[in-house]
């Protein structure tokens, strides 16, 4: 999981490709976990979590540059 000040440090492109990957595992968890027992079953939060941060940090720079 990737706290807030490691957030603040990425660039812009580092943000968003983690932003599409966490989208892409969230996604695929979801399908994997509807056939079978999860074996961590707190990871799609901890996804969500990073997720929200993500797009938190990148709405912040939005709204520094405007």
């Amino acid at each position: 999981m990737t706290k807030k000040d490691t957030m603040a440090t990425k660039t812009e492109n580092e943000l968003t490709k983690l932003l599409t990957d966490s989208r892409a595992t969230l996604r695929s968890e979801r399908f994997s976990a509807a056939g079978a027992r999860a074996k961590d079953s707190n990871s799609p939060r901890k996804l969500r979590v990073t997720i929200a941060r993500a797009l938190t940090e990148l709405r912040a720079r939005a709204l520094k540059v405007a």
